[in-house]
């Protein structure tokens, strides 16, 4: 099913990201968890494309199997990291044949052994070319991911908003956001986006907080800001992992309770391939 289909539903589009385990107990493992979370009935789930392409046979495995045996919508993420074209159409053409109709087309990260992205020879420097490209060939669904706090290499919010105009003209469907722990944040990009003329609709992304440490690497490395007030609640958690878990739950709670009130079309939740916090905040959000 497209995921356009479900933002007409008269309910909140709710999703999980998982990425491609790097071992076979891994993806037990997984699997395991996206049947628990399939009981919560999600709308669709995705699944990473991995650091530097470098799990992409997997990514076309696992959205595969979640389809054919757990009876989810999927959608692949797919970067430009490393692909010439003639790749890339490969994999379109095999993600299209096993019955994939979403992809999140994907500037993607530069291998951990390169500063800076470069665009490979014959392929593509930026997600929107990567989403021009889908839409003269394969009839899929394209999501977009977008930048609350601003994309860490543009040089400011101006520029990185212009850029996304420029990936939703290049044929974009919907957009989700990068994670963030500040709704304001969220509120008045998603203006600004609209007074730019953006009007699909923009999901936010929400990652709950499982440690202290995971969640400082994760703000670091996207660029979100840690709240005074959270960061206060997880200093006063410690080393305790069920205290600082019980922080992570209330907060993305209420995260997600204002952004639903606010007109939010649905949450995005990065699961980090587990279960109990995103299990609990559904929960708390929908009894």
């Amino acid at each position: 099913m497209r995921i356009t289909e479900f933002f007409k539903r008269d309910r909140p589009v709710v999703s999980f990201e998982f990425f491609p385990p790097r071992t076979d107990g891994g993806f037990t493992k997984l699997f395991e968890t996206i049947a628990e979370l399939k009981r919560l009935d999600p709308a669709f789930v995705s699944v990473t494309w991995g650091a530097g392409g470098s799990t992409r046979a997997k990514t076309i495995e696992i959205v595969s199997r979640i389809q054919r045996e757990v009876g989810l919508t999927a959608m692949a993420h797919l970067t430009c990291v490393g692909l010439p074209r003639e790749e890339i159409a490969e994999i379109l053409d095999r993600l299209q044949s096993e019955g994939i109709e979403n992809v999140l087309p994907l500037r993607g990260d530069p291998p951990k052994d390169a500063v800076d992205f470069v665009a490979p020879a014959g392929g593509f420097g930026y997600a929107n070319e990567l989403t021009a490209f889908i839409r003269t060939r394969w009839d899929l669904c394209l999501g977009g991911a977008c930048y609350p706090e601003t994309h860490t290499d543009a040089p400011n919010a101006d520029v990185d908003l212009a850029n996304l105009v420029r990936k939703v003209k290049s044929g974009s469907d919907f957009l989700v956001t990068q994670l963030f722990f500040d709704n304001a944040k969220y509120f008045a990009f998603v203006e600004r986006a609209r007074g730019a003329g953006i009007e699909i609709p923009i999901v936010p992304g929400i990652m709950p907080v499982v440690s202290a440490k995971n969640v400082r690497r994760m703000a670091s490395l996207s660029g979100a800001s840690i709240p005074e007030e959270l960061q206060r609640e997880l200093d006063a958690a410690g080393e305790d992992a069920e205290a600082t878990l019980a922080v992570g739950v209330e907060w993305a709670t209420l995260q997600c309770r204002e952004l639903l009130a606010r007109g939010a079309p649905g949450i995005h939740f990065y699961t980090l391939n587990q279960s109990p916090a995103t299990r609990r905040i559904f929960e708390n959000l929908f009894g």
